[in-house]
């Protein structure tokens, strides 16, 4: 059985207890405010599920996901979309860490700002060998998810990642340990569904209980790390200092279509 909006497609596998979340929002997979929202929806919902033994999250298109809708955020006159925005990737985030049972991310292409607050809170990562991570926040005049950064890269991995805007290959997480295995693009999907066979094939109530504990003994907070993130976000937007920035590098941007 499966439900389906225009954002999010959530179905069960084989019935084998393994739940499939689907991010298919083209082109690039950024999501806006409600899709936020829908996509932790779904995974609180799969989590409280009893017949729900793993979740594979994963995306269609070219890339995984390019973060917050910023056209949505641009066209907003006020601060509605942007506090919508900042909640609905915190709700997103916190559904995947605290989702009861593990989460598989299955990422290809880009995987870039709030792309990298699913996957950074994902229990396993699957990746394809053309996944690239990154967090050009800097660039959108806007911060956030380094929280997420510092669990996938070391820590000044991380900084120089956020300072630079620079991205990191599949290959490279991998020899961190973060990415637990770098696939063929055409085999992620079978990948990540067969990882979490593995999981789905263990006791549910031990497992589930193994999901809780890590969060326990989990070294920070993400969620409230995170939140500490987000406030700096607002003081940007609302200094003005991020319009200015994101006005910059649009215009960076025609520009470097012209040439």
């Amino acid at each position: 059985m499966g439900t389906e909006d225009k954002q999010i497609i959530t179905s069960t596998v084989d019935g084998r207890g393994i739940a499939e979340v689907v991010v298919d929002n083209p082109p690039v997979n950024a999501l806006p405010v409600a899709g936020w929202y829908r996509l932790a929806e779904t995974l609180t919902g799969l989590g409280h599920d009893p017949a729900v033994r793993a979740v594979v999250l994963r995306a269609e298109g070219r890339g995984f996901n390019a973060g917050v809708d910023i056209k949505e955020i641009q066209a907003d006159d006020g601060y509605a979309s942007l506090i919508g925005a900042n909640r609905g990737c915190y709700a997103a985030f916190a559904a995947v860490y605290d989702c009861a049972v593990p989460v598989v991310a299955a990422v290809q292409g880009f995987c870039l700002g709030g792309g990298i607050g699913l996957v950074g809170n994902a229990d396993v990562i699957v990746a394809a060998e053309n996944a690239v991570f990154g967090l050009p926040e800097v660039d959108r005049g806007a911060l956030g998810a380094a929280t997420h950064l510092s669990r996938l890269v070391p820590l000044h991995k991380a900084r120089a990642m956020m300072y630079t805007s620079a991205t990191a290959a599949a290959a490279e997480l991998h020899a961190y340990g973060s990415v637990l295995e770098v696939v063929p693009t055409g085999r992620l999907r079978e990948r990540a569904i067969e990882v979490a066979a593995e999981i789905a094939d263990k006791d549910p109530v031990v497992i589930r209980a193994a999901k809780e504990a890590f969060a326990g003994i989990d070294l920070w907070d993400v969620k409230r790390s995170y939140r500490y993130e987000q406030g700096f976000t607002f003081e940007l937007n609302l200094s003005g200092v991020a319009d200015r920035v994101r006005d910059t590098f649009g215009k960076d941007e025609q520009d470097a279509r012209k040439s």
